[in-house]
């Protein structure tokens, strides 16, 4: 029972799947990465070389023909040699930026653009000569070594074929223009790399297969460690449930603190009310002071009662403010006419109020 309590026999878990990403543990393949720049630079050959050439034929044109007028000293040495690396810089630069862009997409390809953040972590381990060298020459290496080698044989013996049809051209043996050339080399250097790179994006393909099925089965769980992380979660949900209940709970007292303010209280007639308060001179439309249901709609008729605001029930639209509106937001446009009836009625008895306390002094004064 013990022997089979810890084999990884269970999937992995969304949490041991985000952690292995942060980590670095996703499944790559070096040979995804080198059929991306080896097209990348393909491509950048493809439309820049022939431009490549023809610089280089007026550059050799312009040196071949005014040999004479050159003179090599200590100060003219410098000046050529700039002017050289600039040249070839110029020639370089297209291929090493399309191989760059083609190893950047390769690698956010593969690690869906997701930063490996403790993989970025100082490991001084890794810099350590001696287990540099120990990791280079141990039995681990074996395997990546001769599968290297037999990918090398297949590369070989597809483009076998192509080389000695290359290699027998008539070019070979008689004389012609280095227009001929030029265009035999690059014909044949495409076909080259064309070749090769079909040969690499099927074995691409058949060790990303083989990347993912090992990075699967590293990434197995046993029974005991998906029961472990299961608790943590639970863990984690009751703590959340809590702070959540906490900050419900200090979000009701503000709101029903709030609810004094209101110039009317909507009900239906005791399962919703929702508290609204309107001030012409500073708000462009009434606002939802306060909503709640059940328990908490009785609490705010009986706040309301206390500080003698209007409780009014309309069931039609306590429902609507109740579910579109939000409290400290105003309310939605299309509630704005049915408000208003209820805001003239508020004010209707606000003043008939104000007569009556009015009417009740004037007697007492008599």
């Amino acid at each position: 029972m013990s022997e089979h309590a810890g084999e990884k026999t269970e999937q992995p878990t969304h949490r041991r799947l985000e952690e292995a990403i942060k980590q670095g543990q996703f499944p790559r393949s070096a040979e995804v990465q080198t059929v991306f720049v080896l097209f990348a630079a393909m491509l950048a050959l493809l439309f820049t070389g022939r431009d490549t050439w023809n610089q280089f034929l007026i550059a050799f044109n312009g040196i071949l023909g005014h040999l004479n007028e050159f003179t090599l000293d200590s100060n003219t040495i410098p000046t050529y040699a700039i002017s050289a690396f600039l040249f070839l810089g110029h020639c370089v630069v297209p291929v090493l930026v399309a191989t760059a862009i083609g190893g950047l997409l390769a690698g956010g390809l593969q690690s869906r653009f997701r930063t490996a953040s403790e993989a970025l972590d100082a490991n001084w381990e890794r810099v350590n000569p001696l287990e540099g060298f120990r990791r280079v020459f141990s039995a681990r290496t074996i395997g990546p070594a001769a599968v290297s080698f037999l990918k090398l044989t297949v590369v070989l013996a597809l483009s076998y074929n192509l080389i000695q049809s290359i290699l027998s051209d008539p070019i070979f043996f008689s004389s012609i223009d280095v227009a001929r050339i030029a265009d035999f080399l690059t014909s044949s250097s495409f076909k080259i790399m064309g070749r090769v790179s079909l040969a690499l994006l099927i074995i691409a393909a058949c060790d990303y297969g083989y990347q993912i099925w090992r990075t699967q089965k590293d990434l197995m769980m046993t029974k005991e460690e998906v029961k472990e992380e299961m608790k943590t979660q639970e863990g984690n949900a009751q703590v959340k449930s809590q702070q959540r209940r906490r900050r419900n709970a200090v979000t009701q007292r503000k709101m029903l603190l709030d609810v004094p303010k209101a110039d009317v209280v909507v009900t239906n007639p005791t399962h919703l009310a929702v508290a609204l308060c309107y001030d012409r001179k500073n708000m462009r439309a009434p606002k939802v002071v306060a909503k709640g249901s059940r328990l908490n709609a009785l609490r705010i008729r009986e706040i309301a009662k206390q500080n003698q605001v209007p409780v009014l029930e309309n069931k039609p639209l306590a429902r609507l403010l109740f579910k579109y509106g939000k409290v400290g937001g105003e309310i939605p446009a299309q509630l704005y006419a049915a408000v208003a009836e209820v805001l003239a009625w508020v004010y209707r008895i606000n003043a008939y109020r104000y007569y009556r306390e009015r009417t009740a002094g004037r007697d007492s004064a008599k």
